[in-house]
């Protein structure tokens, strides 16, 4: 026996073997199909009796291995059922011929046979006969299972009178040798009288009719004779014999302690076949039947006396296998035996003592086999590891096997079934073909096994003819065994990638193979590995706002609690997280990925674009080049959302290497990422802006160069101003209907007098709604008003010179130049040179919010902000103010000291005075004569404004890149400007400044007298004199009582008040003035005569008993009164 049963198990040790063959010729369909209804009768319940007949069938055994029935019964060809086709009476000799020789084949073994015949009809078809069976079609056939049954309860009545027969003890017939084929030549000679001879006859038939005990359903009968013939046949060394006794006896415990079988199969009842109750617990010791306690409980306890254990059962395979290792033509029931083996301790759960089973069947050696036989072997010992848990070791044949189904010495290699068989090793290398199964974790398996069983998955699909199949398999393996390669490897792996894609480009598809298996896509997610994913927030020219007072649609569902203490970290929550920021339709959104080349060279990585949900969206496609090994490197990834909404980033998209991958988020535990959910509101214009004034690097503090769009620089002397030009531009796609412009000041250290910024909207105004593709001009005007004080000690050389502002002209200005100081004073030195030339700073924000589209409705805007940086070089400074009175209540006089620390010439102007011209660090004194001011009625009145003007060069442009200077000579500009002492006025200036609360007018003849005003007026006639009292002050002024009082002056400090022959007043000299309301007035009128010519003053005094004392002298200053008299012929003259 050449061919084994790798299937066989110790149960079919009670089965009785049917050969089910066609006759002649039979569609291939139509026969297995009727096969498998008879074999679904694998068991049958015998009439009148508690026993069952097990039958196994085959539809092909060699004659050679039915020679071995004699050693054991299971193997013997018991019956045969022929299946046939015959259409019509003529063909029905021929086929019962062919029927005939059919049984002829196994005809010394058979108890039986029945032939069916399909499709014949008519008189033949209507005889009655036993082992004839007639149908008209395969389909009208409904008794086939019905008709095996009888023939199966023929097979046993067979059975058991070869039983009874054998089994009787006749001592006086002489009992014949049972031999194996390879037995027959050895035995020729022999001494048949021999006692030896006679206890192996003996030994042999116990054997046999164990077997046939076994078979017939009589276990306990079986358990006897087993240990009967295994006692005999040791005493005589009959070991081929005895280890199938063992073998036998073994079979028949398992039966007992194992009655679902040990070949993992489950026996399949017919439900037309009536059991006794107890049948499926006919083994058990003390089964109960439908009728209580079973009446043969000695049968049962004898059965369980004779019975091995299952540590014994084992035992005896050893035993039994070890004897049929000495014989070389026993190799096939060696083979089979350690396989029934191995299935126990499977059941038993012993897989180490399996292993050792199998272990001895690999090294089993049956002859030459043909390579169907290898590739048989080889898959059946991986069935068995798989079964014991071995799943490495079964991987190992079933590799095998594969590789035999392509060994060289077939003709035609079977490249599919290779396929097919490594695919099933892969569970056992811990491999599969997800590769979502090797991001968990670390990594399982023996990576350069798994790589070796890839690469020849790669080699037997390219063999098969689909590179598609190869192309996935390779892409595979590089994204899953990236880290176990070589360098060398990682190019060879790639560099044949590349060929495949070239013919077969990979994608995204699952690919189905013809037995069904779904390969799922591979994503490159290593190449480039992304440590990171980061949703960028828009440029902050382009970030949208929300007005004020409009609720955002999050707001209603937002938690009313301020804390909560249960907080889920969950990775799935946080990338779908919402950012607490917006993209706006129809504007470029990035993405940025950190991301790095694992690849020891070079890596292009194609197409790169976005994979997103929840809104309609354009990606575009990059392409980038990684270096060797290049560490964290930021790709930022873009795209247009088209539509509003919430829109999701599930991953990315890139193409390497020829392979399309689609890199899900979801499956990169190791990314990290603070959401990547992102709300996409309706569309907003786009504004650009240009400006007049050159690009600045300056940034206003605190802001950053990201919050501006641009920022501009000019430089300016302190009090200079500089109109701006800005250029508005919509360079977006909806119109912008609406516009604002605010400013705000940066600059916190200086302090600024008046706007610094200023403009008018109106023009612009005019040209809203803006329509894509228009631009619109505005003007800002810059004016730098910084504090134009300065130390006092600078100019405490003007005072050491005794030179006096007293006693000079008014009108004209004082001029002194500021002496060198000597060496004892050196505080006014380059020390303070430097601080007058400091250079100060000021900064502002000019902020443009402007809305249109669909996205004004939803009530957001757009905010573009632009900075202003202006260097403020000193112009002028006021080191000392004081004030002299004037000659007029109304006014005084404002001396200032200027001093000028710049280096170039400066011309200062105030009005009504002449220009006064300041070198470089000079300082003078300037008196101008002011009005003073009523400072209720003025918000900033106390603003007086020199102008000055520098004709000489300056420098106007700076090279801040290269910290050096760059002149740029002018010889003809001029710059002008304004200059406050509003900085430098102290609370007693203020006072001097401001206007009496009581305001007095004194008119002559009707003319008012202020301000060095002679009234003229002829002698002898009457000269009116008014006096008007007005009341600013917020309570009731009175009564007061004024005296006149004429006195002339000399000029050289003599003053005569001596005057009652010049002058006579035309009623009293004493005015009285009654309660004064405030905001009231009230007038005095009187008249004085002068007798004589000559220049007469008018001092108008309080009287010391007046109500009016308790309020401040400064209030009652009256103006002086001068009046000159002339003759009548000489005023008619002149």
């Amino acid at each position: 026996m050449s061919v084994p049963d790798y299937m066989q198990c110790a149960e079919d040790h009670q089965s009785v073997l049917v050969v089910v063959q066609p006759v002649g010729n039979v569609p291939e369909e139509q026969f297995f199909k009727i096969y498998k209804r008879i074999a679904s009768v694998s068991q049958v319940s015998i009439r009148d009796s508690q026993r069952l007949l097990y039958i196994r069938y085959r539809h092909h055994y060699l004659s050679e291995n039915n020679e071995w029935g004699d050693f054991q019964t299971h193997r013997k060809v018991v019956g045969l059922v022929a299946i046939t086709t015959c259409s019509d009476s003529k063909e029905w000799p021929l086929t019962a011929e062919h029927f005939h020789t059919q049984k002829e084949v196994y005809g010394s073994t058979l108890y039986d046979s029945r032939l069916l015949v399909f499709g014949l009809q008519g008189e033949i078809a209507e005889q009655q006969r036993t082992d004839v069976a007639f149908y008209p079609d395969f389909e009208d056939c409904s008794d086939v299972e019905k008709k095996v049954e009888d023939f199966v309860e023929s097979i046993f009545i067979v059975l058991e009178s070869k039983r009874l027969d054998r089994a009787t003890d006749k001592s006086g017939d002489k009992i014949p040798l049972l031999c194996v084929p390879f037995e027959k030549k050895d035995f020729v000679g022999l001494d048949t009288d021999s006692r030896h001879y006679k206890k192996r006859c003996q030994g042999r038939m116990r054997k046999h009719v164990g077997d046939l005990c076994l078979q017939a359903g009589m276990l306990q009968d079986a358990l006897v004779h087993y240990h009967m013939a295994v006692e005999l046949l040791r005493g005589v060394n009959d070991f081929l014999w005895l280890g199938a006794a063992l073998e036998g006896l073994c079979s028949a415990s398992v039966i007992f302690h194992y009655p679902g079988g040990t070949a993992g199969r489950t026996l399949r009842h017919k439900a037309n076949i009536s059991q006794p109750a107890d049948a499926g617990k006919r083994h058990r010791p003390g089964a109960l039947t439908a009728n209580g306690i079973s009446a043969d409980t000695s049968a049962e306890i004898g059965r369980a006396k004779n019975c091995l254990s299952p540590e014994d059962i084992i035992e005896k395979y050893k035993e039994a296998i070890s004897y049929y290792g000495k014989y070389k033509n026993a190799g096939v029931i060696e083979l089979e035996a350690c396989v029934k083996a191995v299935r126990v301790l499977a059941i038993q759960k012993r897989a180490r003592e399996a292993s050792e089973f199998l272990q001895n069947a690999v090294y089993i050696n049956l002859g030459q086999l043909s390579e169907e036989e290898k590739i048989q072997r080889y898959s059946i010992l991986s069935e068995l590891y798989e079964l014991i848990g071995f799943r490495r070791k079964s991987a190992f044949f079933k590799r095998v096997a594969a590789m035999q189904c392509v060994a060289p010495t077939i003709p035609e290699p079977g490249w599919r079934a290779c396929y097919k068989l490594l695919l099933e090793t892969l569970p056992g290398y811990s491999l599969s073909l997800d590769p979502k199964d090797f991001s968990k974790g670390t990594h399982r398996g023996w990576a350069a096994v798994q790589m070796r069983l890839l690469h020849e998955l790669v080699y037997a699909s390219r063999r098969m003819g689909n590179p598609g199949l190869s192309v996935r398999h390779l892409s595979f393996l590089l994204q899953t065994m990236l880290d176990f390669l070589s360098d060398q490897e990682k190019k060879e792996v790639t560099q044949s990638l590349e060929n495949y894609t070239s013919k077969c480009p990979g994608g995204m598809e699952v690919i189905t193979l013809p037995d069904g298996l779904k390969l799922p896509p591979v994503p490159f997610t290593k190449l480039p590995i992304v440590r990171s994913v980061k949703l960028l927030n828009l440029p902050v020219s382009l970030r949208p706002h929300k007005v004020k007072g409009l609720l955002g649609p999050n707001v209603s569902t937002a938690s009313p609690f301020i804390y909560s203490p249960i907080v889920m970290h969950n990775r799935g929550e946080e990338r779908c997280k919402k950012i607490d920021f917006q993209w706006v339709q129809g504007d470029v959104c990035e993405v940025q990925l950190m991301v790095y080349n694992p690849m020891p060279y070079e890596l292009r990585v194609e197409n790169v674009g976005l994979l997103t949900s929840g809104v309609e969206f354009e990606s575009l496609p990059a392409g980038l080049s990684l270096p060797a090994e290049s560490g964290l490197y930021p790709v930022t990834l873009v795209g247009v959302p088209r539509t509003s909404g919430n829109i999701s980033v599930n991953g990315y998209q890139t193409s390497v290497f020829g392979v399309t991958s689609d890199c899900l988020l979801e499956g990169l535990p190791g990314v990290k990422t603070e959401g990547c959910l992102v709300e996409v509101i309706p569309s907003l214009p786009r504004l650009q802006l240009s400006t007049s004034l050159p690009r600045s690097a300056h940034t206003p503090q605190p802001m950053s160069k990201e919050e501006l769009s641009s920022a501009v620089s000019v430089q300016l002397f302190n009090g200079e101003g500089q109109q701006m030009t800005i250029t508005l531009e919509n360079i977006g796609s909806e119109d912008i209907e609406s516009l604002e412009l605010t400013s705000k000041n940066v600059t916190t250290k200086e302090k600024v007098f008046g706007d610094f910024l200023s403009w008018d909207l109106a023009e612009v105004a005019s040209h809203i709604p803006l329509k894509p593709g228009q631009a619109v001009t505005l003007a800002v005007n810059v004016n730098v008003k910084l504090d134009f004080s300065g130390q006092e000690s600078l100019l405490q050389d003007l005072n050491d010179d005794g030179i006096s502002v007293t006693g000079l002209p008014i009108s004209s200005p004082l001029r002194q130049v500021l002496k060198p100081r000597p060496e004892s004073k050196p505080v006014s030195g380059e020390s303070g040179k430097g601080e007058y030339s400091h250079i100060k700073t000021l900064e502002a924000v000019l902020s443009f919010k402007y809305s249109g589209g669909a996205g004004k409705v939803e009530g957001y805007y757009r905010e573009l902000s632009v900075g202003v940086h202006v260097d403020v070089e000193p112009s002028v400074f006021f080191t000392r103010v004081s004030t002299l009175p004037a000659t007029s209540t109304r006014q005084c006089h404002l001396l200032l000291d200027i001093f000028n620390p710049t280096e170039h010439e400066l011309t200062v102007s105030a009005k009504n005075n002449q220009d006064l011209v300041l070198h470089a660090s000079e300082c003078q004194r300037m008196a101008i004569q002011v009005d003073k001011f009523d400072f209720e009625s003025l918000p900033m009145p106390n603003q007086e404004t020199i102008h000055f003007t520098n004709p000489k060069q300056l420098e106007e442009e700076r090279q801040h890149a290269q910290g050096c200077q760059i002149n740029s000579n002018h010889p003809s500009l001029r710059r002008h400007g304004e200059a406050s002492v509003e900085g430098v006025l102290n609370q007693l200036v203020l006072e001097h400044l401001q206007l009496a609360p009581l305001q007095w007018d004194v008119l002559v003849n009707g003319k008012p007298c202020d301000c060095d005003v002679i009234a003229d007026c002829r002698v002898g006639d009457a000269v009116s004199l008014e006096i008007k009292l007005t009341n600013r002050s917020e309570n009731a002024v009175g009564p007061l009582a004024l005296t006149v009082v004429p006195y002339q002056d000399y000029q050289n400090g003599v003053q005569n008040y001596d005057l009652g022959d010049a002058v006579t007043f035309i009623g009293s000299n004493t005015f009285c003035i009654d309660m004064v309301q405030p905001k009231e007035k009230s007038i005095c009128v009187g008249a004085l005569l002068f007798l004589y010519t000559g220049d007469f003053y008018l001092n108008i005094k309080f009287q010391d008993d007046s109500a009016g004392r308790e309020l401040p002298l400064a209030w009652f200053t009256l103006p002086s009164v001068h009046i000159r008299t002339m003759d009548t012929l000489f005023k008619d003259a002149a």
